[in-house]
């Protein structure tokens, strides 16, 4: 077992994703549910010297108001957590609340903004304020529970994508931009120079800390050269992005099916339907961009060349936390036979993340015990768009993780 206690700073720590990892947890500690779902209570890594349920303690930031428990009475409706979860572990959930600090919100995006509450926005001058208070509350979560290592997760909604000329490759480069005066808005939403978006100042923040850093979003977070340097240097291990959840799991699942029997794909279309939050936040243009990009690149690698490919994402109400993709594939076989392989994925959105959150906490503070340092490319299993290695098919990155855990 791993010794002492592992902090987890949840970065939308009242969502959907983060409430659903505290009622998990919560749940798990008290032996009320199966671990299904969550991979490192799998037979293949089971002798690796992971921490127990009991050895993690929660925290975080968020831009938003309310309690846990009220979140978790709305997945109840939603029926995301099982009902009258909210009121058997509000004790749980209160002591996660009183980790809660406001949260940074610094060019993050008219949509995220839009369900931000002034109130419990952390007022910041500069880009490096924003990390500085980041790094301080970090430290003080810390020391409140003599927590041995922490990790940050970044499970906040989808931030516009930036323009990657903008950003810096080196660090001195980038430490000359944290001290550009934000905008006069209360939300910090823009910036004179500095390209970085909230995200990436909270991992930033994370470093300053001396904590590991996993990036559930498409957001920029550490994927950034001058940033990933930063990681190197302290000594500290991130992976990202995008966590693999429904459709892009099962895509990186059937292209190499196509590839191993050299059936030629000409054409993937995948439509997504998706409600609550996320929905809302990805309605808006600037934010979808960044959650398109991340989901079109896997084809092309996986398969050998580029088939046609569209995907769509819309925020449909009706569906709250529940997500629908269907895709079409258009496909041909001997001879030049066309063929179709048509799927639908219908999912919870917050049951499906929040077990591999867990999981990627666990593995990170097994990163952190072995002192690795950087994008770790071995957890691409996880993600849409992996840091430290290229996307390659689910089983294939499967097997490297286990490898990498068991070592």
């Amino acid at each position: 077992m791993a010794d002492g206690k592992t902090g987890v700073w949840l970065i939308g720590a009242r969502g959907g994703v983060a409430t659903t990892v505290a009622v998990g947890l919560a749940a798990l500690r008290r032996g009320d549910a199966p671990a299904y779902g969550l991979v490192t209570e799998t037979a293949a890594l089971a002798g690796v010297d992971l921490p127990a349920w009991d050895q993690i303690v929660l925290g975080g930031h968020e831009v938003r108001g309310g309690t846990l428990v009220e979140s978790a009475r709305e997945l109840e409706k939603g029926r995301v957590i099982p009902v009258g979860a909210a009121e058997r572990y509000a004790d749980e959930l209160a002591a996660v609340d009183a980790s809660i600090r406001p949260g940074v919100l610094v060019r993050s995006g008219r949509a995220i903004e839009t369900f931000a509450d002034a109130e419990h926005v952390a007022a910041c001058a500069t880009p490096r304020e924003a990390v500085q208070k980041v790094a301080t509350d970090l430290r003080a979560f810390r020391a409140a529970h003599d927590l041995k290592r922490v990790v940050m997760v970044l499970v906040a909604s989808t931030e516009p994508p930036v323009d990657e000329a903008s950003l810096p490759t080196e660090i001195e480069a980038l430490d000359a931009l944290l001290d550009d005066p934000l905008s006069d808005s209360p939300l910090g939403d823009d910036a004179a120079r500095c390209p970085l978006r909230a995200s990436s100042l909270y991992a930033l923040g994370a470093v300053e800390a001396g904590a590991a850093l996993v990036n559930f979003t498409p957001s920029r977070g550490a994927n950034c050269q001058a940033i990933e340097k930063i990681f190197f240097r302290a000594g500290l291990p991130h992976c990202g992005a995008d966590g693999k959840t429904g459709e892009t799991l099962l895509k990186s699942t059937l292209a190499p099916m196509f590839a191993a029997r050299h059936l030629h794909v000409d054409s993937w279309v995948g439509h997504n339907l998706l409600g609550n939050r996320d929905g809302a936040v990805l309605a808006d243009l600037d934010h979808k961009k960044a959650k398109v990009q991340s989901k079109e690149q896997l084809l092309a690698s996986l398969l050998g060349e580029a088939p046609q490919s569209h995907v769509s994402i819309e925020s449909i109400d009706s569906l709250g936390d529940w997500k629908t993709a269907w895709d079409h594939v258009h496909f041909r076989g001997f001879l030049g036979v066309p063929m179709t392989l048509q799927f639908t994925w219908q999912g919870c959105d917050s049951a499906l993340a929040a077990p591999l959150v867990i999981d990627l906490v666990r593995l990170m503070d097994l990163a952190l015990r072995r002192q690795e340092k950087g994008a770790i490319g071995a957890l691409a299993a996880f993600f849409k768009s992996p840091l430290g290695a290229a996307p390659r098919g689910f089983v294939e990155e499967t097997q490297t993780l286990i490898e990498w855990a068991t070592r």
